[in-house]
């Protein structure tokens, strides 16, 4: 291979160097940020010796040449283009600002999110072991360490708006430490916890806004939004006190107003608000997927794929940060295995299938990613390019949502799909296994029939 060739191949298909914004890569992917996509023939990379496919996501042009061979290409790409190297990082961050405003809006919920994952994973995977040994040893809830574990397993979900409120600042560029107290306002002791609402005797309240109208003093356990949105207001209120207040005092005034502020605007007027709406959006979704025969289910595994090529599928995680918040069971999660295997599988359908060495080489690798969780290289480097197979991962994935919906499937965390699923889903596993079986078999067999035999180098499925 001339891996100068190929990188000076790949510049010209996409319109030169004046047409890259920024470049990156990754163990597989050539990841490019195009100034004007117009100027890229996608079909032209694409037939390019070396590389085995092209598709776009999250705003990248993502071009897949292999392990071992990209970073070559990469080194040559660089020389030919006069572009600086950039982090996988740097480039989302151009990809994002190319985005529109509410794609952007999306994907800073995703960027919450995201890092506390493996907060709510490690809770996730110890409440859902725990409730499998439970099952099998019920006399073990009696013992001290069932007690001392169950304490631990569900401290990450006790204090949730603490560890958003502290992500959220990073990503609004606001103090952490701020926002955690923001978190801990929400949270207090001295407000009735939301979750005793219910077996409270009295509520007790507090005259706002002088006197305006009161408040009901409750905390905000169970919520996600109220949160984002007071770490984005103190966030705001500290960047521009940051700016104006005299440095000589602005350790004492900045944190002072930026709290004080947020703290009286949260809990009297974002979170009755947003909290209203949220527990609004968390029972329509809860009444959909519920509705009988599992139809509200099937209709949400139909439209995951789709949300993820329209890249807005990053508003699941606060979706499923809420419904574990509070319930502490999200049936959200095996709605995305559910569409996410299916895809893997239609991937999986159609490079047994096809007869081009080089798109079979391209689409088993990505439908073992679908498997693991990650569907984009399956979605759209096979499955959307050649159709038939996208349409068979939606069916499929509308019939294994449909069975988890009937036999009422739910996981202890989020973050995991697919394969994986497994390891938060021990308190139903049978029944997460049978909708995964179904979502694969269903998509599988439809997409090997709607694909046939590919002749080499067919662009028809």
């Amino acid at each position: 291979m001339d891996y100068r060739q190929t990188a000076l191949d790949i510049l010209q298909a996409i319109g030169g160097a004046e047409n890259v914004v920024s470049v990156a890569h990754c163990a597989t992917r050539l990841r490019l940020v195009i100034a004007d996509n117009s100027r890229c023939d996608k079909a032209k990379v694409e037939a390019i010796d070396g590389v085995k496919g092209a598709f776009e996501a999250a705003g990248q042009l993502q071009i897949i040449i292999g392990t071992g061979t990209v970073n070559k290409v990469y080194d040559e790409f660089l020389a030919a283009s006069g572009k600086q190297a950039a982090s996988k990082e740097e480039v989302k961050q151009a990809a994002a600002a190319k985005a529109p405003w509410y794609k952007r809006a999306i994907k800073t919920l995703g960027d919450v999110f995201v890092p506390i994952i493996p907060a709510i994973v490690a809770s996730g995977l110890l409440m859902g072991l725990l409730e499998g040994l439970a099952n099998v040893f019920p006399a073990m809830t009696q013992s001290g360490t069932y007690t001392i574990i169950h304490l631990f397993s569900n401290a990450a979900f006790v204090f949730l708006p603490i560890l958003i409120a502290i992500s959220a600042a990073k990503v609004f560029g606001g103090n952490p430490y701020l926002g955690a107290v923001v978190g801990m306002i929400m949270i207090h002791t001295d407000l009735v916890n939301a979750w005793s609402v219910a077996s409270a005797e009295s509520i007790p309240s507090a005259q706002a806004w002088f006197g305006l109208y009161s408040i009901d003093l409750v905390g905000y356990q169970g919520h996600v939004i109220p949160v984002i949105i007071a770490v984005w207001l103190m966030s705001t209120i500290e960047k521009k006190l940051h700016k104006v207040v005299p440095e000589m005092i602005d350790l004492f005034v900045t944190p002072l107003v930026s709290v004080l502020v947020t703290g009286y605007v949260t809990l009297t007027v974002i979170g009755p608000i947003f909290g209203n709406l949220e527990n609004w959006v968390l029972a329509a979704v809860q009444t959909l997927v519920t509705l009988p025969f599992g139809v509200g289910s099937a209709l949400c595994g139909a439209i995951y794929a789709p949300t993820v090529v329209a890249g807005v599928h990053h508003m699941y995680n606060a979706l499923e940060a809420g419904m574990l918040s509070a319930t502490g069971a999200n049936i959200w999660m095996p709605i995305a295995s559910a569409a996410n295997v299916a895809q893997g599988a239609a991937a999986l359908a159609f490079a047994l299938r096809t007869r081009d060495a080089k798109q079979k080489s391209m689409a088993l690798p990505a439908s073992l990613s679908a498997f693991l969780g990650i569907t984009e290289p399956a979605i759209f480097g096979v499955n959307l390019r050649f159709f038939k197979p996208f349409v068979a991962g939606i069916v499929g994935g509308a019939a294994g949502a449909l069975v988890a919906g009937w036999l009422g499937v739910s996981a202890s965390a989020y973050g995991i799909t697919g394969v994986f699923g497994i390891l938060i889903t021990t308190q139903c596993l049978p029944q997460y296994l049978t909708s995964m079986a179904v979502a694969f078999a269903v998509a599988f067999a439809l997409s090997a029939l709607l694909c046939g035999g590919k002749k080499k180098g067919s662009e028809q499925a």
